[in-house]
């Protein structure tokens, strides 16, 4: 029941329903207090009334936080959220109360932090920026807007597919260095580096696949190998050659056969690697299409490779990763036993 007091030259409303928080507020004439008192009551009856007192005393760096720690753990990208996470928290966009953003503070923010990023990345925020205010309203139950602030911000035109090859020799090039990246000790602290390599153009497989394959998942015997929980929510079986057996019996030992605990150290001497070998541009996942280039080239079906890639459709994988030039068949009809990477 709504009670109206005049305080201290303004009419206060409090009102205590079950099931809701006490609610106060100050108006300067009495029948704005009165018909503010009514709608309220009247919302609560109908179970249609948000307390934006909530949102009103909780910072969008608050969400961030609970999102991050709570609200993303079971997602395969968690990792790749948080970091997001942790760069919107060090801007001055976090410090807004809810009530307080408005789309010109997402479109602030974008201008900030797009120097020096892909469209790609900068979606990647905006994106995160969204996904916290519908955990704030979904999940926290916050009153917010339904339309996020940031929803209103236009998105970066994308292109996904890169034009990334290697030839035979930038990929031996590749492969001794990141073989030959001695320490001030004369010893190469990330041995695995070249193998990872060699693993992830043979098999066609992204970086995820490869460190969360398990011993108890494959079978030399059978030359077969499991990939759980793939990128499409599905398990991949593939078929592994001698080559990438003998590879994975060097690691005898652990759960996992590249159990990389440290992804930065691994990034480290990735980078270092590929600068070394003036390479700048390759990213790891860009051995999947110099793998699959490298089949093609040595007489494998498509429909074989997609076995092994893991993809639906050939279409996607001839548009998204096989990356053939003319100077490639016509190598190949002069020499068709040639085995090269490019």
């Amino acid at each position: 029941m709504a009670t109206i007091r005049k305080h201290f030259g303004n009419w206060q409303v409090m009102i205590r329903r079950k099931g809701y928080p006490h609610i106060s507020k100050s108006f300067t004439k009495k029948s704005t207090a009165s018909t503010w008192a009514k709608q309220t009551e009247l919302d609560m009856e109908r179970e249609t009334y948000n307390d934006v007192s909530l949102a009103a005393r909780t910072t969008l760096k608050e969400v961030l936080l609970k999102y991050r720690d709570e609200g993303i753990v079971h997602l395969k990208s968690s990792r790749t959220i948080a970091s997001k996470i942790n760069i919107i928290l060090k801007d001055k966009i976090a410090s807004y109360g809810l009530t307080q953003l408005r789309s010109k503070h997402a479109w602030e923010f974008k201008k900030r932090i797009s120097e020096g990023r892909s469209p790609k990345t900068i979606n990647m925020y905006i994106d995160t920026l969204n996904s916290a205010w519908k955990y704030a309203r979904t999940n926290l139950s916050i009153a917010v807007p339904a339309e996020a602030p940031a929803s209103l911000v236009a998105k970066e035109r994308v292109n996904n597919e890169r034009d990334v090859t290697l030839t035979t020799a930038e990929y031996e090039r590749l492969l001794k260095e990141a073989n030959n990246q001695p320490t001030k000790y004369g010893q190469w602290p990330f041995p695995i580096l070249e193998d990872l390599i060699k693993f992830a153009v043979l098999t066609c497989a992204r970086y995820a696949e490869i460190t969360s394959l398990k011993r108890s998942d494959t079978d030399f015997n059978k030359k077969l190998a499991t990939f759980r929980d793939t990128k499409n929510g599905t398990d991949r079986t593939i078929p592994l050659s001698d080559e990438v057996i003998a590879i994975l019996k060097k690691y005898p030992f652990g759960d996992r056969f590249f159990n990389i605990k440290n992804r930065d150290r691994f990034k480290m001497y990735w980078y270092r690697a590929r600068k070394r070998a003036g390479l700048q541009h390759l990213r790891f996942h860009d051995l999947r299409s110099v793998g699959i280039t490298f089949h093609v080239l040595n007489g494998m079906q498509l429909h074989e490779v997609a076995l092994l890639s893991g993809h639906k459709t050939l279409a996607v994988l001839h548009r998204k990763y096989l990356r053939l030039k003319p100077s490639d068949i016509a190598e190949k009809i002069n020499n068709p036993k040639i085995v090269k990477i490019r």
